[in-house]
């Protein structure tokens, strides 16, 4: 096969195959010649489109011919604008396909079940700066622990944490003889928020680490403050009382204006640190149904084919663990521009609909106001592999979400209150949207890429899936599973779906881990409400 129509009223096709100028394609029983050479993953026109007139893909509005094209001519910056349909206007409710599930609803995870009911993929102690001026001494912290506990690779404080080791046992540890067997990690977690910016930026960095506190994933935290910064203490505090489940995992707080010396805070935090890391390595995992975990849903570095392969395998994972009872939380809002209509028709709430309109014309808003805007969102990688227009990209990334009704609509940092598939507001900047889809509750993340990214999370396994074969030949380092037989005909969505699923168990229950694991990839920005795309 070397082309592919997508829906029944679409006006282009998807080139699979280099197609030559002059070649005759049958598609869809529509006979053409194609006019130019066209590359894989490149859109076509299937019939002549006067200027001005619809560019409609996987049955949607994605764009505006700025000139007419001929039929099996490419669609390209040249003669293609961004364009979409109203989304004030809603659509017919969309019915949710039928997700068989009974192949599914007996398998389990080895995970840590904590105290609310909620099963983590890992057990992780955080440590974190609540301002910038924190950053050196979460790193002294790093030097000190990490090596000793044999987590990874000296500074005056190694000897306090040997120390301490040395009460406890004369085992001796190394790399791969960590000290603490049921600790999957130590996070030590920098940034450049908490103060000289708004104040609803420091709120918003609160929020965020509370949210990262009462991940099922994170066991523990150790905060340092100044103490003269915006984030306060006090706003941490208020946010952790918000997230009930956080208040009953260990909170340590050491401010150091407070304290006195650097020697003071650094050993009052390491001291306090090693005994309750003693505590939590208690917990062992546990077996725990598919419906325990929280999925996010991303996608950076797309091509021409990430819409047809990686992001609906993903969007059949993300049914299947939202019909067993799971939760699933589909990010990037930028990248839902075109494809609100469909959105809203599966909402369940009338406020639903109402905040997510809110927090997508806000932020549209807010990037027309500096200059810039959603239609800018493609990169240049995007745009030479094929998604030329915000809505082309769009159309495809909301295939990560599945057909399932959505849940709930949940603004930066917010928190999944019911089970099912939500929708979380985040830039499509990677790492800023990983960084905040952890810190809603995901456990784990289905990363779908057809250019390669590298991007990981310090508390939630990110495991890429490339949308064609040839990336993960090229960049074998970084992707755990490839979906680029499904564009050569060798395998189904639900093919590779069955075979992702038993990756996610084998990650989830610390048998294995991802690539960005491996390469040890803690990427942690909290995203500041100015404009990120």
């Amino acid at each position: 096969m070397n082309t592919l129509k997508l829906h029944t009223d679409d006006n282009c096709a998807v080139a699979l195959k280099t197609l030559s100028a002059g070649s005759i394609e049958t598609v869809d029983s529509i006979v053409l010649e194609i006019k130019e050479r066209i590359m894989p993953k490149h859109k076509f026109a299937l019939k002549d489109i006067a200027k001005d007139g619809a560019i409609v893909m996987y049955g949607i509005k994605v764009g505006r011919a700025k000139t007419s094209i001929s039929s099996g001519q490419t669609l390209s910056l040249r003669n293609v604008s961004h364009d979409t349909e109203n989304h004030q206007n809603l659509i017919s409710a969309i019915q949710s396909e039928k997700i068989e599930t009974d192949t599914f609803k007996d398998l389990k995870f080895m995970g840590y079940h904590r105290k609310d009911g909620q099963v983590g993929t890992q057990n992780i102690w955080v440590v974190v700066p609540l301002v910038f001026c924190e950053n050196r001494n979460v790193k002294i912290m790093e030097e000190a622990f990490l090596e000793e506990l044999g987590f990874k690779r000296k500074n005056e404080y190694k000897a306090l944490v040997r120390s301490l080791m040395n009460k406890e046992t004369s085992e001796q540890t190394t790399l791969n003889n960590r000290y603490f067997k049921n600790i999957d990690g130590i996070k030590f977690l920098t940034h450049h928020s908490g103060c000289g910016g708004t104040r609803e930026d420091a709120q918003m960095l609160c929020q965020l680490i509370a949210g990262y506190i009462a991940n099922p994933n994170v066991s523990g935290a150790t905060v340092l403050s100044l103490g003269c910064q915006n984030a306060q203490i006090s706003l941490l505090n208020r946010a952790l009382k918000e997230l009930r489940p956080a208040t009953e995992k260990p909170v340590h707080i050491f401010e150091q204006q407070q304290l006195g010396s650097e020697e003071q805070l650094l050993t009052k935090a390491i001291t306090t640190t090693f005994r309750s890391l003693v505590e939590v390595n208690k917990i062992e995992r546990q077996p725990a149904p598919l419906s325990k975990l929280v999925i996010g849903l991303e996608c950076g570095g797309s091509d021409g084919f990430s819409g047809i392969s990686a992001n609906p395998v993903v969007g059949y994972l993300s049914d299947v663990i939202v019909s067993l009872g799971g939760s699933s939380l589909l990010a990037e809002f930028p990248e839902l521009c075109g494809v609100e209509p469909q959105l809203k028709s599966r909402m369940k709430n009338l406020s639903d609909i109402q905040k997510f309109e809110k927090l997508m014309t806000n932020y549209a808003n807010r990037a027309e106001a500096v200059g810039s805007g959603f239609d800018m969102n493609p990169s240049p990688g995007n745009i030479k592999d094929g998604l030329i227009t915000d809505a082309m990209k769009s159309a495809g990334a909301a295939k990560k979400g599945g057909t399932m009704p959505i849940a709930g609509v949940l603004d930066y940092a917010e928190q999944i209150k019911v089970s099912g598939l939500h929708l979380l507001c985040t830039p499509g900047n990677d790492v800023e949207s990983t960084t905040g889809l952890a810190g809603s509750g995901a456990t784990i993340i289905l990363f779908t890429t057809g250019l390669g990214t590298p991007t990981g999370n310090p508390i939630a396994p990110v495991i890429k899936i490339s949308s064609n074969n040839e990336l993960v030949e090229r960049m074998p380092d970084i992707i755990d599973y490839s979906t680029g037989d499904i564009i050569i005909g060798e395998k189904t969505i639900e093919d590779c779906a069955h075979e992702l699923l038993g990756i996610i168990i084998d990650i989830a229950s610390g048998s294995k881990k991802s690539k960005a694991q491996q390469l040890e990839q803690d990427d942690f920005i909290p995203w500041k409400r100015g404009i990120s795309l």
